[in-house]
């Protein structure tokens, strides 16, 4: 019996009977991360489970990959908890390291991700909150220590809220240092729960003040974050706010607008349909400075019915309003086209009439394969961009089918199950923020000029 020779893999396939492809712990810890609404349940898989294996990954992945995973995943991807949670994981298999102290330091840019950080530890070390002291490395205190300092006094007394672990609790579990006598004595007041009360729409309509008054104040003097802007508009239609006003200040996308993710400007069309003209600017505006695709660009939404799956539990919207976002701030020459058990060609408009194009053509099965098939022998391009979740019918057992020879293929996936298609001849792409079509421009880019 011959022992030295080479053992094939069993194949795998997607949640839909489609043959996948084998990929590195790294790449799967990718899938898993960059479309993860922590806790979330998606179509396939429990938010549980998607958990279950993001952990178990980073005790197999190179802890440097882990820390890079999790910088990209909040700074790129605009996703809060989940570089936590790799974070939490991280600090048990190199909490001795200055590494994760490094690192966690990067990730933790809001106050109120000091505590979360923190509750999420607890939770997937099984450690009691109150136990925390005693089980926190030295490298996960530097740490939140180093992230501590990088607030003011705005900052703290906007996320000092009551919960299992407060920002008071984070203060002292970290022993941070304070910069100057003025930090100093911020933190008294902290410890002391004396901060002053900020100067946000939360506070000032839970003390009674008026929701018009309030929110048109806020507007005109720049104290109105942009994704608080989005998500009020309803409310700010609703107690009679100066509509030019608010028009003005969704065209403005100030305070925080590039970190507002594409999908959400659809959700707030949803909300206020008569601010849809302003949203629809802004989004656009998302990408109007990056470069067109030069060539002829073909772009597959997948509009199968796993795509309708909700974000979150309290989220009205859908992967497909992830994904269909995407393909409405593409800019260049480019054909749209939907797939589920067929496929359709829709206007390539931009911005919120792209959107709407793209879901109002039938949904149903994931033809992914015959779909490229059926582009391949029919449509010439430069590239072929598929946004999807991957989990592509089992058609034939040959796998994906191949961009065609001398174009580039891209293989944008939108969801976090485990296994996926778009591999190997595909340039694969996790997440759904607008950073996604901004590395393919920089990938031509820096491949035109023989970097790469």
């Amino acid at each position: 019996m011959k022992l030295n020779i080479t053992r094939k893999s069993d194949p795998i396939f997607t949640a839909e009977g489609g043959k996948a492809v084998h990929i590195t712990p790294t790449q799967q810890l990718r899938r898993s991360v960059m479309s993860c609404l922590l806790w979330e349940d998606e179509f396939y898989e429990s938010g549980e489970d998607i958990t279950t294996r993001i952990k178990n990954l980073v005790q197999v992945v190179p802890p440097v990959e882990v820390a890079r995973m999790a910088i990209e995943a909040r700074t790129s991807q605009h996703l809060r908890h989940v570089p936590l949670l790799l974070m939490a994981s991280l600090a048990g298999v190199a909490g001795g390291t200055s590494l994760v102290s490094d690192t966690l330091a990067q990730v933790i840019q809001r106050a109120d991700e000091l505590a979360e950080f923190l509750a999420i530890y607890a939770k997937v070390n099984g450690v009691e909150p109150k136990n925390l002291k005693s089980k926190l490395s030295n490298q996960v205190r530097k740490g939140l220590a180093k992230a501590f300092v990088k607030f003011n006094a705005y900052s703290l007394a906007k996320y000092n809220r009551d919960g299992v672990i407060t920002l008071r609790d984070v203060l002292f579990l970290c022993h941070a240092k304070p910069l100057n006598p003025e930090q100093a004595a911020v933190w008294a007041k902290l410890i002391d729960n004396t901060l002053e009360s900020p100067d946000t729409w939360e506070v000032q309509l839970s003390a009674g003040a008026n929701k018009k008054e309030t929110f048109e104040r806020l507007i005109r003097e720049g104290k109105l974050g942009y994704l608080a802007l989005l998500r009020n508009l309803r409310n700010m239609t609703q107690a009679g706010c100066d509509f030019q006003l608010v028009r003005d200040a969704i065209i403005a996308r100030q305070n925080g607008a590039e970190k507002v993710l594409p999908f959400r400007y659809i959700a707030a069309a949803n909300a206020a349909p008569q601010f849809a003209n302003e949203l629809n600017v802004s989004l656009l505006q998302t990408v109007a400075d990056s470069p067109e695709l030069k060539g002829e660009t073909v772009i597959l939404v997948d509009n199968s019915g796993s795509m309708y799956q909700k974000l979150s539990q309290k989220s009205d919207l859908e992967r497909i309003d992830a994904a269909a976002a995407l393909a409405s701030i593409i800019r260049g020459n480019r054909r749209v086209f939907s797939f589920a058990w067929g496929m359709q060609e829709v206007a390539p408009y931009p911005g919120l009439a792209g959107v709407t194009a793209i879901k109002n053509t039938p949904s149903g099965g994931t033809r992914l394969f015959e779909s490229i098939e059926q582009i391949n022998s029919t449509i010439p391009y430069e590239r072929i961009i598929v946004i999807t979740d991957e989990q592509a019918f089992g058609y034939g057992q040959s796998g994906c089918p191949k961009p065609l020879p001398g174009t580039k293929g891209y293989m944008i996936n939108v969801a976090s199950a485990k296994n996926g298609v778009g591999y190997g001849e595909w340039n694969h792409i996790d997440g759904f923020s607008e950073n996604v079509i901004r590395w393919i421009l920089a990938l031509e880019e820096e491949t035109a000029g023989g970097t790469v």
